[in-house]
Parts: structure tokens; sequence; C-alpha cells
């Protein structure tokens, strides 16, 4: 069974589930995929794409089984299916090898993809690895340290033009728990994995005249009001459900 076959049979088990699966190989990403996503309310518009490097040399040294140019293609493709598509990835530098040139690559594909979240680590070699049998850990830890710095400042520059234009929009949000910070709030999750804060507050249910508590495992719709690194706050509009929402905002279910 094929991929997209297997994702559009699950997203019709319980439409008001989410469904979100995680990092694809950018290598075998099928616009059969991309039509389902766009086609189901219920399936997340956020894709985890580990890129890895932004170098070619280093993705093959790697063995990733494609260049930067069809990672590069990959995402706009998927931006073309999806403008609102949450990306996140993974990054690593001192890769065996990478060179000061392929360490600035890796920067301009930060700058150029402005991804909405991302994982970034130093290199750090482990046993059983074809790197551990066939190359050479040959970046020093403080030449790691210091093109990872790189990375993260490439990365954090872009976070506001990235996810500070959801600002005013409206999300709708998973409450997870109580806010760390917080009795008075929840956290929850919106659609592309970004966390939002939600006042604790009596809503009003969509599609009825009831008013009722907020709780664990409620769909809220709210407005997003502010957005700092990493995480919305909000203003609470009504509970809702993902087929009622994506309804009133005119999206295909």
């Amino acid at each position: 069974m094929r991929f997209a076959d297997l994702l559009d049979r699950v997203s019709l088990v319980d439409p008001e589930m989410r469904i979100r699966f995680t990092s694809p190989h950018p290598k075998d990403f099928p616009d059969e995929v991309l039509e389902i996503m766009q086609e189901r309310a219920n399936i997340c518009q956020q894709i985890h794409l580990p890129a890895q490097s932004g170098s070619s040399n280093v993705l093959q040294a790697m063995r990733r089984g494609h260049t930067i140019e069809d990672y590069m293609k990959l995402v706009e493709r998927i931006r073309n299916y999806m403008p609102e598509m949450s990306l996140s990835t993974d990054m690593i530098s001192g890769f065996c090898g990478e060179t000061e040139q392929d360490h600035e690559q890796t920067v301009k594909l930060m700058e150029e993809v402005k991804y909405n979240y991302a994982f970034m680590f130093k290199y750090s070699m482990r046993g059983k690895t074809h790197a551990y049998h066939r190359m050479k850990d040959d970046v020093n830890d403080e030449e790691k340290q210091r093109r990872l710095a790189e990375v993260i400042v490439a990365y954090e520059s872009n976070l506001r033009a990235a996810n500070g234009k959801s600002v005013g929009s409206e999300k709708l949000v998973l409450i997870e728990k109580i806010s760390p910070r917080s009795d008075a709030h929840w956290l929850g999750r919106d659609d592309g994995n970004m966390k939002v804060i939600v006042p604790r507050d009596r809503l009003p249910v969509a599609g009825s005249d009831d008013v009722t508590d907020t709780k664990i495992g409620d769909y809220v719709r709210v407005k997003i009001r502010e957005y700092y690194p990493n995480t919305f706050q909000s203003i609470p509009v009504e509970i809702s459900s993902i087929q009622h929402f994506h309804k009133s905002q005119n999206i295909q279910c």
C-alpha cells in the first residue's frame, strides 16, 4: 500500500482526530501525499522535513540520497500546494569533512526556508554507523560550536518572519494541559504544531446556544494576538471542532 493511500484511509477513521506523521524522507515525497493533506481537514498542515545540511557535498557524505537542490524543489512544491504549511527541520553542524563553504550553505538554507521551528545540533560520532567505520570526525569541537551558533542565529533571526504573519489570524487549538506558567491559562497546539497560550474562559459552543468551561481535549477557535519565539498568545472565541472550524474558514474538508 502506498503511504498516500494509508494516510487517506486513516484520515477517514475519525474526522475529528488530528493526524500527523513524522520525518518523511525528502527523496520520497510524492504529490499524492500533498494532495491528501490539502483535501483532508484533520491532516495537520505541518511537515517535519529533516535537511541535516545545506550542502550537497555533506548530504552525499551522509548518504542521504538527494541534493540540496532536490530538497529546495520539495519545499517549493509543498508551499505551492499549501502556502501556510508549517515546516520544521533537523540540522547538524560539523559533520565529518564539513568545510566552511559547506557551513555557509547551511546558514543560507536556514535564511531561505525560514523554518517555523528547528532542532539543531553539533555533530557527535556514534558507533555502528557508516561515518564511525569509514570517516574521520575532523571538525574540532570549538569549530562545531561556532558553526552551530551561527546556524541558530540564522534560524532565530527569521522566526518572526515565519511565524509573526499569523498574528491577527484565527487558529484551531487543541487544548493539552494547564500552562506551566499560569493556572489561569491553557497550553495547546495549533494545526502547525505551534504552542498556543489560551485563557481558561467559559466559551460558547459552536453550532449551539451552550456556554461551558473549556477543558483538556477541547478544540478552541482563537484569534492570535501576539507572537513570542515558539509560542503564540491568543484570545479564545468558541469551543469548536475540526470540521466546523474549517467550514467557517472556507477551507475544503
